[in-house]
């Protein structure tokens, strides 16, 4: 993966159309590298956002919060090292002892919890701990939205519609072919799996697999407030207003070899105005604040034009692929000729210029798996490479397929040309969004194409889309692989059992052979054999169109002069949130 081990989960709603601005500076760099930590104060965070999309570690999908959550009030059995640069992608023991140990050709791993480890009430965390937090993403009428990793890995038979006959600790149907495939052992457990899985324990980095007190599971209403056992604990937690965490008295650094928790508050403020956000931020208003979001594109330009604030931001290419997610079950962009058209209509250099043009925004991608990857990456045909394409839209192109889309797929084709109906797109409410939907409709509407967007709050954004009932013809979403394969993107995205499949293809006629080759290659254990396989299902995905526009994208990020101890961290492509500290 090209200096990119791993990576990265579902792109905060935020910026889902790939709009951002900044000045580049090396990635993994860390601004205030020579300062000496310090303890105490209280460090804020402001967003936009009404609240976090989720905080249940079994639900918690997005790159961002899981870096903010793992850093300061979950902990897993493995974790990433919390350094700057492509150290920050190795692994490290946290929970347990060890990385894991594998056996039976990696069809089994094995991991020995560290002693000391406490609860936010003071009593240890068990290996049945563990074993019920990895338990409750099977619960899928109530733990929604998060990986699903786990689920798909552990030896447990599936039903005739290839779910898994356990069905979670709340009903405990299945619960004996759970037990058999997730055991203890004094303080060791054991994992089996339906297939070798060389790379299990990166899986396990994730807050899915984290310890849950079965006794505080709460449901669907652990959400608001999980049990801790990291260095902080949630005190409060307002939607619309905000989130304080407070040091956990019970957590202990002699079992923690990872955190160093500096502030003795952390308030996330939900729910400001875009421009009192970036004002807050341009003025040093709050000094010791960071911003969860980008700022508003003409404000990010305003922030890093300043000298006084260049140690104060850095932009990156982020581990993102920021795209259109074309969702084509019966009735909505369900014709391939449509989803082209749409496609070759849009003004990329429109978008690109109210970015600030591409050096803010990145590069216009060809790919769901980023250059990154290295080996799982490669050009693919048409989409951008075509003739037809051109940056700044071909409506005389788009219009053709339209008149071809008539005949083709006659409904699809009304609905798409219905000033009453259209197409109707998902994405997240901001400002910065609602200039780039208008962009957008114009460039359609040229072709014939009626696009009409829905805005949806930005904390409740993949809480919506991701319910296939809410979901409307296209979600602007983002991607990053969870680690160096595109096992963590392809299956994903596109099929049914993947975590975050928002194009509901798996009645599209494309659907079965696409999916065959999927499971194939998941199980293909020649790496170079697996990754040609990666590149043709890539190809595939682009010739179907399920996603257009994909972006290789930047991400900019900025804080205040009282802030210190920042840097990128690659491994979820934000802040290293668990260093950073409050000056005197």
């Amino acid at each position: 993966m090209s200096g990119l081990k791993t990576s990265r989960r579902i792109l905060a709603s935020t910026a889902a159309i790939a709009l951002a601005v900044g000045v580049t500076v090396a990635a993994g760099s860390s601004a205030n590298a020579a300062e000496k930590p310090v303890t105490g104060g209280t460090l804020y965070f402001i967003t936009h956002q009404e609240q976090f999309d989720h905080v249940d570690p079994a639900r918690v999908y997005t790159g961002r919060d899981i870096a903010f959550f793992n850093s300061y009030i979950y902990r897993n059995l493995v974790s990433y090292k919390p350094v700057p640069g492509s150290a920050g992608s190795s692994l490290v023991a946290d929970l347990a002892t060890n990385t894991g140990v594998p056996s039976n050709a990696a069809k089994t791993w094995k991991f020995t919890l560290r002693s000391g480890i406490t609860w936010e009430d003071g009593s240890a965390v068990t290996c049945a701990d563990v074993k019920y937090g990895v338990s409750r993403p099977f619960a899928g009428d109530v733990i929604t939205d998060g990986p699903q990793y786990l689920v798909q890995a552990l030896d447990i038979p599936k039903d005739k519609d290839g779910a898994s006959v356990y069905k979670g600790p709340y009903k405990k149907t299945g619960q004996a072919q759970f037990d058999k495939a997730v055991s203890c052992s004094g303080n060791t457990i054991t994992f089996k799996l339906n297939r070798s899985f060389a790379d299990f324990n990166y899986a396990l980095t994730y807050p899915a697999g984290a310890p849950v007190k079965a006794s505080k599971d709460t449901g669907d209403k652990y959400d608001l407030k999980p049990f801790a056992n990291g260095p902080y604990k949630i005190a409060s937690y307002k939607i619309g207003d905000q989130m304080e965490l407070v040091r956990n008295a019970a957590w202990k650094k002699s079992s923690d070899a990872i955190r160093t928790p500096y502030p003795d508050n952390i308030v996330v403020r939900f729910g400001l105005a875009e421009d009192v956000r970036d004002q807050i931020m341009l003025e040093d208003q709050i000094p010791n604040t960071a911003s969860l979001d980008s700022l508003q594109p003409a404000n990010t330009r305003a922030f890093f034009a300043d000298p006084t604030k260049k140690a104060q931001r850095f932009n990156v290419y982020d581990p993102y692929v920021r795209y259109s997610a074309m969702n084509v079950k019966k009735g909505k962009m369900d014709c391939l000729d449509v989803r082209k058209a749409l496609f070759f209509a849009i003004d990329t250099q429109a978008l690109i210029d109210l970015s600030g043009g591409r050096e803010f925004y990145g590069d216009p991608g060809d790919n769901p798996v980023k250059p990154v990857l290295g080996l799982d990456y490669t050009k693919t045909k048409g989409n951008i490479h075509d003739p037809n394409w051109k940056i700044t839209g071909n409506a005389t192109y788009a219009a053709s397929l339209m008149a071809k889309a008539k005949t083709s797929c006659p409904d699809a084709y009304a609905r798409a040309t219905s000033a009453d109906k259209g197409i109707v797109w998902d994405i997240a409410q901001s400002a910065t969004n609602e200039k780039a939907s208008v962009l957008i409709q114009n460039a359609a509407k040229e072709a014939g194409i009626v696009v009409k967007f829905n805005f949806i709050p930005s904390g409740q954004y993949y809480s919506t889309v991701l319910n296939n009932d809410k979901q409307n013809d296209i979600s602007s979403a983002g991607w990053g692989a969870d680690w160096a394969n595109a096992s963590t993107v392809i299956p994903e995205l596109f099929t049914k059992e993947g975590g975050f499949n928002l194009a509901q293809n798996w009645d599209d006629p494309a659907y079965a052979a696409f999916k065959k080759k999927s499971d194939a290659a998941k199980v293909e254990t020649n790496r170079t054999k697996q990754a040609a396989m990666w590149k043709e299902l890539s190809q595939y995905v682009m010739d179907q169109y399920w996603i257009i526009r994909p972006v290789f994208s930047k991400t900019q990020e900025v804080w205040g002069s009282k802030v210190g101890g920042v840097y990128y961290w690659e491994p979820q492509g934000n802040f290293g949130f668990g260093q950073m500290y409050v000056k005197n």
